[in-house]
């Protein structure tokens, strides 16, 4: 079997390497059908290392709420950290918000052993006070799921050119395999000529940028897979990045979630501040990229365009370029910091009006 870094230097060299994949429908893992027109909503894929920190948790949850109110919609979430424990919360997620029908995807040859900063996926097997399971699922079979990679294809290429905007508040494992994979079943072009043609953006919460040069966490996390993002991505598809700088200043903290979802008890994010020690720290910095995903530009200052090199260390290196096709999020003021805060803040306080 080749090794990961063999399968990239293979997709590098010659990008029309074919990789034979299943990427079948079943009821319990289904694939969502095609769109037939493009209406200019954003199609999202939310590319997530759940099972750690919270604020991914907010980021899909604001995406179910935007999602509802037709300003979206949401094809897929790839777990990008393995641990089939970690799609089952991404599933409890799903199903709960009333998306139990949202395809999951899975990395299997990920990186080992990532730090876990809130260990919280354990919550997804709460039980009520009779003993039964707290939330329902979707899927039964975990092991059923396509990887993410298989899944990113398979989504991709049944939307129209140019029209899926990618949320990535994790690791760059899927993203990296997607990229090294050849044609399939499902299309004919190489992962770097499919999101080419397919997608319109990429958001990335990660990056050090301005003064600054030190490792950015996410990417340093699995360097490899990191690097070969970096050198497949195609440079005629536009890159955001949210540093951690741009949502340091909104801070939803465990107090304030508890109180917002007082309606209930049976809540997963609810239950993850209530069993979990969620005082560490966190902010909400990867909500930052789905709100710019699905609300746009206007309500971000941003840098001017350039381009983005990953060094050997993880560090990020920003160089101006007006053809570049990388820019990057900067930090707000305290009334934007509050503003922020409020629409995510929103999404449980309205949320008693739907139970």
């Amino acid at each position: 079997m080749r090794t990961f870094v063999q399968w990239v230097l293979t997709a590098i060299l010659v990008c029309g390497a074919t990789v034979f994949a299943s990427c079948s429908s079943d009821d319990e893992n289904p694939v969502v059908p095609p769109v037939e027109v493009y209406t200019g909503v954003p199609l999202i894929i939310y590319d997530t290392d759940i099972g750690s920190s919270t604020d991914d948790l907010f980021g899909l949850e604001m995406l179910y709420r935007y999602e509802e109110e037709g300003r979206c919609r949401l094809l897929g979430v790839m777990v990008d950290r393995e641990g089939e424990r970690n799609a089952a919360f991404a599933d409890v997620m799903n199903t709960y918000f009333g998306r139990g029908g949202v395809p999951i995807g899975l990395v299997r040859d990920g990186i080992k052993e990532p730090k876990v900063w809130i260990d919280y996926a354990h919550v997804a097997d709460t039980k009520d006070g009779e003993g039964q399971p707290m939330f329902s699922r979707s899927i039964a079979d975990y092991s059923s799921l396509h990887d993410a990679w298989q899944l990113y294809r398979c989504l991709l290429a049944t939307q129209p050119d140019r029209s899926v905007s990618i949320v990535s508040v994790g690791f760059l494992t899927c993203l990296a395999q997607l990229l090294a994979s050849g044609a399939d079943e499902y299309s004919s072009l190489s992962g770097v000529e499919l999101v080419r043609r397919k997608v319109k953006c990429i958001y990335l919460q990660g990056g050090v940028f301005g003064e600054a040069v030190e490792p950015d966490f996410n990417f340093a996390q699995g360097i490899t897979f990191a690097k070969a993002f970096f050198t497949l991505w195609p440079q005629e598809v536009d890159m955001v990045f949210s540093p951690m700088e741009a949502g340091q200043g909104v801070e939803y903290t465990p107090e304030q979630v508890i109180a917002d979802v007082s309606w209930t008890n049976a809540h997963p994010i609810k239950q993850v501040y209530m069993q979990c020690n969620c005082n560490t720290g966190q902010r909400m910095w990867d909500v930052m990229t789905t709100i710019q995903a699905v609300e746009g530009d206007a309500l971000f200052s941003l840098s001017e365009r350039g381009t983005v090199t990953l060094t050997d260390q993880a560090e990020t290196i920003f160089a101006p370029s007006v053809i570049g096709n990388c820019r990057y999020q900067l930090p707000g003021s305290p009334d934007w910091n509050a503003a922020m805060l409020e629409k995510i803040r929103n999404c449980n306080k309205t949320a008693a009006q739907k139970f």
